[in-house]
C-alpha cells in the first residue's frame, strides 16, 4: 500500500523539518506516492528557492496516475456542502479521489481531510 503525501506535509518538511520522522519512515519503507497535482503545487515553490536537487528527487517518487472523474468530484463537493463543510477546495477533492482510486491513505497536515473522512470514505495516515 502507498501513502499519498499531500503538499502540506512536504511544505512543512522543506520549511522547518517538522514531521520528518514520519516522512523519513515512509521514504525508507518506500511507501510514499505523489501525483501531478501535488508536483504542480510544490515545484514552483522549489524553483523560486533554486532547489534543483529536491525537485529531481520529487520527480523520482512513485507518481499515481491522475484520472479526474468530474461527476464524482461534483458529488464529493455536494456531500461536503450538505455536511456544512464549505471550505473544501477542488484540489483537495481531486487528491481525495486520486487516493481512493489507488487504494491509498492520505498523509496531510490539513485537518479538512479528517472532516471529510467519513462522508467520502477516505483512509487517513496518522
Amino acid at each position: 500500500m502507498s501513502i499519498l503525501v499531500d503538499t502540506s506535509v512536504w511544505v512543512s518538511y522543506f520549511r522547518s523539518g517538522e514531521n520528518y520522522k514520519k516522512l523519513d519512515f515512509l521514504i525508507d519503507e518506500n511507501l510514499i506516492a505523489i501525483n501531478d497535482l501535488i508536483v504542480a503545487e510544490l515545484v514552483p515553490f522549489l524553483k523560486v528557492r533554486n532547489q534543483r536537487k529536491i525537485i529531481k528527487l520529487l520527480l523520482n517518487i512513485k507518481k499515481l496516475d491522475l484520472s479526474i472523474n468530474w461527476s464524482e468530484i461534483i458529488d464529493y463537493q455536494f456531500k461536503c456542502l450538505k455536511n456544512g463543510l464549505n471550505g473544501i477546495g477542488i484540489p483537495d477533492l481531486i487528491i481525495a479521489q486520486n487516493a481512493k482510486q489507488n487504494n491509498c491513505a492520505i498523509y496531510s497536515l490539513d485537518n479538512h481531510y479528517w472532516l471529510i473522512k467519513e462522508s467520502l470514505n477516505l483512509q487517513i495516515f496518522k
